[in-house]
């Protein structure tokens, strides 16, 4: 007896709302790093920016790969949540 396979969605990343709203979210948070340079901003902003910009060209690749459907056992909300307390943390220690 044959079990009943699973129906997977292979729908493509790139042409889907999601794709639109990530880079739409690169596409700022590059904006606001240009902004923080060019008004000589305190360095940990420049820095914090720095990393939410390579956090969210990383998880772009990832969903552009297809490994967000690959690889269970990640929890990928935890992602999102660990760079916001990392931003939280060290805006929190700026001296300035």
């Amino acid at each position: 007896m044959d079990s009943p396979q699973k129906v997977v969605d292979h729908r493509p990343f790139c042409p889907s709302l999601k794709c639109f709203v990530k880079t739409l979210r690169l596409v700022v948070t590059v904006a606001s790093m240009v902004f923080f340079i060019v008004a000589q901003a305190p360095e940990p902003y420049i820095v914090i920016t720095g990393f939410e910009v390579t956090i969210v060209l990383f998880l772009i690749a990832l969903y552009m790969c297809s490994l967000d459907k690959t690889v269970r056992s990640f929890f990928w909300p935890l992602l999102i949540s660990f760079q916001c307390e990392c931003r939280l943390v060290s805006c929190r220690f700026d001296p300035s």
